[in-house]
């Protein structure tokens, strides 16, 4: 079997160019993504049709190439497994009914795994279509990120709803993080063993957060799911990506035991250099310079082939590829990558 680069790294070989791949890859900014989206009606109906969530999850692999592919779906399905209402609209984004401290007392999975078993279908699939050489990841939100829906009901710029009721219910809080915590650890377990090769756990609001939440929401939640996912498939590398953690992201690492470290384009690369002598590191290109193209993007690229080239590096951006990315603007960014010379 060809080897799959990105494993490679993960355990601490570093590789010239780096394996490539692109946070929300499969997305709006292609128009067979587009295409694919009218067809399959809601946004739901395409996480959960496995014929369709494995042709958008080719996409980017066939027109671009990347050494990894990561499973379409959202972070949202667990809640929505759970029994939660989860609904998508267009110019809004997620919606959800904002759940109560009695009802997170009620909260129970007996359906968990039987509502997912289409996104179990397309990991299995993907695995079997992808070519040898592309590693598959598989992922989940962090209980502290997908809490902050589940109790504002949508997204918002500082998740003070979420923070307000950890303060002022802080057992019912620490009860839907624990809930959470074991549901996705279980979810990620499932994912692997349908053909996941490594799992990424996405804290997209973590740096919300002071010293002692950060710990609590943050923190200790994902160093479960670690410990979860280690005792089952121990050899199975997990990336965590805590954005915005700032001076955080070295305890992160520590504390929680993740493999690799996904870094925003906020870490300074001086910082970044000293994270990876830890081990792999994983970004932190701004998606802003995607967009941009031309100089900002040649020079965003350069700086951290230089800086990081050396070390155990998977070259990707600091948060998801926005919709109105230019299509040339990635073959440019793949290219420049592929081409990289020492």
């Amino acid at each position: 079997m060809p080897r799959r680069m990105m494993l490679d790294v993960l355990k601490g070989k570093a590789h010239f160019p780096p394996p490539l791949w692109m946070m929300r890859q499969a997305g709006r900014y292609l128009p067979e993504y587009r295409e694919t989206r009218k067809r399959a009606g809601s946004f739901l109906d395409l996480c959960y049709n496995p014929d369709l969530a494995v042709e958008v999850t080719m996409q980017p692999i066939e027109r671009f190439g990347f050494d990894a592919s990561i499973l379409f779906s959202d972070i949202l399905v667990v809640p929505h497994a759970l029994g939660r209402d989860v609904r998508f609209e267009e110019g809004r984004g997620p919606l959800l009914t904002p759940i109560s401290a009695p009802e997170i007392a009620a909260l129970e999975g007996d359906m968990f795994h039987v509502n997912l078993e289409p996104v179990y279908e397309a990991v299995r699939r993907l695995r079997a279509k992808l070519p040898d050489e592309t590693t598959l990841i598989g992922f989940c939100g962090a209980p502290w990120t997908v809490a902050t829906y589940m109790i504002a009901g949508h997204g918002t710029s500082d998740q003070a709803p979420a923070r307000l009721f950890s303060y002022r219910e802080p057992p019912a809080f620490k009860r839907l993080l624990k809930v959470l915590a074991d549901h996705s650890a279980a979810y990620l377990i499932r994912q692997i063993e349908a053909g996941a090769d490594v799992v990424q756990i996405f804290d997209s609001w973590s740096g919300v957060l002071d010293d002692a939440s950060f710990e609590a929401f943050c923190v200790e939640p994902v160093a479960e799911i670690v410990r979860q996912v280690r005792a089952v498939h121990p050899d199975v590398p997990v990336i965590g990506f805590p954005k915005g953690a700032g001076a955080r992201y070295e305890s992160y690492r520590q504390k929680t035991g993740v493999t690799g470290l996904g870094i925003d384009w906020t870490v300074p690369l001086e910082t970044a250099k000293a994270l990876q002598r830890q081990g792999a590191v994983q970004g932190n290109l701004d998606p802003l310079r995607l967009v941009a193209g031309g100089q900002a993007l040649a020079d965003g690229v350069g700086a951290i082939l230089k800086a990081l080239g050396d070390g155990p590096l998977i070259f990707n951006l600091g948060h998801g590829i926005t919709p109105e990315t230019p299509v040339a603007h990635v073959e440019a960014m793949v290219k420049q990558v592929r081409s990289a010379a020492r």
